[in-house]
């Protein structure tokens, strides 16, 4: 989230031009998904723009918003960083991946028959979804997406993880505030990483 429909297109220009560049330099098939994450959080922010435009309320651009954020993501990230770590990942990551799978199914359950609003409060967006067992349903969110990066076996890929969980502490705090919305700021910062980590990866096995 930015603090303004501009903030958010350009952020989300800025960032998806990065998830560019990744996906083209991007030597692995398996690592595609990791790579592919900045397009995930360009579009997030695009999305977004369009929600300021949109108003406060129940409109497509919103749903669309928190479906990226909730399940999608949910899912995506674990996955992810499971098919980047390879075969010998372990059970360690398949952990996350299962609570991403029942966090995501319960999560598209409530979005499918409750309705998604917006609000706008000054200089961030509070979006409203009717979710029970909330603190269990985050536990499992962060446990899967957060939890994943963490233990990752790539050093690049837990530093990403750490990353995203100080913004998401401090977006938090600034968002519960009112103050501004800054989570774009992080999303730039982890597409980088994330251009790191793909420049860096071992080239893909020849073929003879």
């Amino acid at each position: 989230m930015c603090w303004s429909a501009t903030a958010d297109l350009t952020a989300g220009a800025v960032i998806t031009a990065v998830g560019l560049v990744c996906v083209v330099r991007v030597r692995r098939a398996r690592d595609l998904p990791v790579a592919a994450l900045p397009l995930l959080l360009g579009a997030h922010q695009m999305v977004e723009a369009a929600v300021w435009n949109s108003g406060s309320g129940c409109s497509p651009a919103a749903t669309a918003w928190v479906v990226i954020a909730m399940p999608l993501l949910a899912v995506w990230v674990p996955l992810g960083v499971l098919l980047a770590s390879g075969p010998g990942a372990g059970r360690r990551l398949r952990v996350p991946l299962a609570a991403g799978l029942a966090t995501a199914a319960f999560l598209s359950y409530c979005l499918a028959t409750r309705t998604v609003t917006a609000e706008i409060r000054g200089r961030t967006i509070g979006y409203g979804v009717d979710v029970p067992y909330l603190p269990l349903v985050l536990a499992g969110y962060l446990g899967a997406t957060l939890g994943a990066l963490l233990l990752a076996g790539d050093r690049r890929l837990r530093l990403l993880g750490a990353v995203l969980a100080a913004g998401a502490v401090l977006c938090a705090a600034l968002w519960r505030l009112e103050f501004a919305s800054t989570w774009c700021a992080f999303a730039a910062v982890a597409s980088l990483l994330v251009l790191g980590w793909v420049r860096r990866r071992e080239p893909a096995d020849s073929v003879t």
